[in-house]
């Protein structure tokens, strides 16, 4: 458009000039046009090659794309368990369950990194300042929540200490309500060579495991079989090992099961092998740091090329 009242101006021009009239006027809005346009075209000139750094970009996309793909494992695992236990044709029956499921931790995690892992790839492919945000303020919280709960386990030991007891109490209860809560437990107590919160006893809380006269379980007065002390001879585990052993006196218990709790393992563990827990837990906050060091650097850069387009 202005190029188009330009040329009308100089062509005026030159009729004005041809005629003998005054130009000065014209001169001067037909320099102020070609000035103007001049400094448009120097503007775009100098903006037009402005673009987001590629390796900060790309980059955070690699980052991302990772924990994406975790997160739709971690999400087709659980909804697999869950379809194998009936779950996802009654819902319901996760409601009728005492203690925790841990396909309800798969899927929460699955679903945290599915959704972290979406958000940073597509802000960083689409250059999207909203979902970069979202993505780094969420990687923020993460991490506070994680250094809280460190802090808070250090400083109220005794606290966490009843909260786990009220914790394996209740999935005690659940023992057989649930398979892989079962496994869980069993994992537990097989690896840590224990039994129950603080003893064999604990077992008294399931109702197939107690001792009391109503019961007519065949486990009655036993423990699970992650409670036995394996024998190196057997190749075969011996699941009905733990009948019938709490019958027998005290003092014979360690001839045939572990009469430790997983608390006090748990608790002898920990000192043992505190440099590896420190560890896992400074890589994964390294981890953290870098993708919100990413997304920042990226959002930075997005916003100081727009602000550069603007200028």
């Amino acid at each position: 458009m202005r190029e188009m009242i330009g040329s009308f101006l100089e062509s005026t021009y030159e009729q004005v000039l041809g005629r003998g009239f005054n130009a000065e006027p014209v001169i001067s809005l037909v320099t102020h046009l070609s000035a103007d346009s001049a400094s448009q075209k120097m503007h775009y000139y100098r903006y037009s090659n402005a673009k987001v750094s590629c390796w900060y970009k790309y980059l955070l996309f690699s980052y991302n794309i990772i924990f994406w793909l975790a997160g739709v494992v971690f999400l087709g695992v659980g909804l697999w368990a869950w379809s194998e236990k009936g779950v996802l044709s009654d819902l319901t029956k996760v409601t009728r369950m005492h203690g925790i499921d841990p396909v309800v931790l798969v899927l929460m995690v699955g679903v945290v990194m599915f959704t972290l892992g979406f958000a940073g790839c597509v802000g960083a492919l689409r250059e999207n300042i909203c979902l970069l945000n979202f993505f780094c303020g969420t990687i923020v919280l993460i991490f506070f929540l994680e250094l809280a709960v460190a802090v808070l386990a250090f400083l109220f030991q005794d606290w966490v200490r009843d909260r786990f007891r009220e914790f394996f109490e209740s999935n005690i209860k659940s023992y057989r309500d649930d398979i892989d809560l079962q496994n869980l437990i069993d994992s537990l107590q097989k690896a840590n060579q224990c039994c129950g919160a603080y003893g064999p006893e604990d077992w008294d809380l399931n109702v197939y495991f107690n001792c009391s006269g109503a019961s007519y379980s065949r486990e009655k007065c036993g423990v699970p079989f992650s409670c036995c002390v394996p024998d190196p001879a057997q190749k075969v585990v011996n699941t009905q090992c733990g009948y019938d052993v709490r019958i027998q006196l005290k003092s014979k218990w360690d001839e045939s099961i572990f009469t430790k709790g997983c608390i006090q393992a748990l608790e002898s563990w920990l000192p043992r092998n505190i440099y590896i827990v420190a560890g896992v837990f400074i890589a994964i906050s390294l981890l953290q740091i870098f993708g919100i060091f990413l997304a920042r650097t990226l959002i930075s850069d997005i916003e100081a090329v727009k602000a550069g387009h603007h200028f």
